[in-house]
C-alpha cells in the first residue's frame, strides 16, 4: 500500500490494521480507553513542536494527531456508532453554526463579540443535545462555570474557570491586584509552615498556583505554555551545569550547591 495525500488512504490503512486475523495484533487489542492516553500525548507533542517553532516536526505531529482521530472513528464504526465521515460532518456543521457572522447575518465585528457569540451558541447546543437525548433538565440552576471539562490539565482548567467567572464580572481589573493576592497566598503558606501544618500549607500552595494562573491570564499568557517554556529553560541550564562539571570529570552529586548555583548563573548569563 502506497502513501498518499488523500485522507481516504489513511482511513484504508487503519481499516487494514483493525482487520481481524490479517491486521496488526497490537491495534486489534486497543479500545477507546487504551487509545485515549496516546491522543492526549499527541496533542501535547503538537504543542511542543509549536513552542519550538519546528514546522517540520509540526507537520509530523499533526499527522500523528490526525491518526488518533481516524483510530477512534474506526473503532466507533466497528460498533456501528459513527465513522470518519460522521466526524467530519459533525465538525463542519458545528463550525457553520458557530460562525453565523461569517456564514449568516449575525454581527461579529470584534474578536470579543465573536467569543461571546461562540459561548452563547455552545450553551444552546448543549441544551438541544440534552433534549435530543431525552435527558431531564436538572433542577440545579445553570452555572457560569458549566462546560469546563474535569479531565483538562489543572493549569488549563484553572484558566478556563477564571475566564468564565470573569465574563460575569467576578474578576480583578488590574494585574497588580492579582500580584497582591499572590503575595497574600505566599504569606499564608509561610504561616502554615510556621505552625508545622504541612497539609494545610500544601492546600495553600494550590491557592497560590490558582492565583499565579490568574496573573498569567491578566497578562494574556497561557499558563501551560509559559510553564513549558520555563521547564525547557530549566533543562537547558541544568544540562549546562552537568556539562561544565563533566569537563572537570565530576557529576552534580560531587559538587556543592554553591558550585552548581555559580554554574547556573554562568549558563543564565550565556543565554542573554
Amino acid at each position: 500500500m502506497k502513501p498518499s495525500r488523500d485522507i481516504s488512504r489513511l482511513i484504508e490503512i487503519m481499516a487494514a490494521l483493525r482487520t481481524p486475523v490479517t491486521g496488526c495484533p497490537w491495534d486489534l487489542e486497543q479500545n477507546f480507553a487504551t487509545i485515549a492516553p496516546y491522543t492526549i500525548e499527541e496533542a501535547y507533542e503538537v504543542a511542543d513542536a509549536i513552542s519550538r517553532n519546528d514546522l517540520v516536526d509540526l507537520r509530523d505531529e499533526l499527522g500523528d494527531l490526525l491518526l488518533q482521530v481516524v483510530f477512534h472513528a474506526r473503532m466507533a464504526q466497528e460498533q456501528g456508532a459513527f465513522d470518519f465521515g460522521g466526524v467530519v460532518d459533525a465538525v463542519t456543521s458545528k463550525m457553520i453554526r458557530r460562525h453565523p457572522h461569517v456564514f449568516a447575518d449575525a454581527d461579529g465585528k470584534t474578536a470579543a463579540h465573536v467569543k461571546d457569540l461562540w459561548e452563547d451558541i455552545k450553551q444552546r447546543e448543549k441544551a438541544a443535545k440534552a433534549a435530543a437525548k431525552g435527558v431531564a433538565v436538572s433542577d440545579k440552576p445553570a452555572s457560569a462555570l458549566d462546560g469546563v471539562p474535569v479531565a483538562l490539565p489543572a493549569l488549563t482548567r484553572a484558566l478556563k474557570l477564571q475566564q468564565k467567572a470573569g465574563r460575569v464580572g467576578f474578576d480583578w481589573n488590574d494585574p497588580r491586584a492579582v500580584l497582591a493576592k499572590i503575595r497574600e497566598e505566599a504569606d499564608e503558606i509561610e504561616a502554615e509552615l510556621d505552625r508545622a501544618e504541612n497539609e494545610k500549607a500544601a492546600a495553600e500552595v494550590g491557592d497560590l498556583l490558582f492565583a499565579v494562573v490568574n496573573l498569567a491570564r491578566h497578562l494574556d499568557a497561557d499558563p501551560e505554555a509559559i510553564l513549558r517554556a520555563t521547564n525547557a529553560k530549566f533543562e537547558r541550564r541544568f544540562t549546562a551545569i552537568e556539562a561544565a562539571l563533566a569537563s572537570q570529570g565530576r557529576k552534580p552529586q560531587d559538587a556543592t550547591l554553591a558550585e552548581m548555583d555559580a554554574l547556573w548563573d554562568q549558563a543564565k548569563a550565556a543565554e542573554t
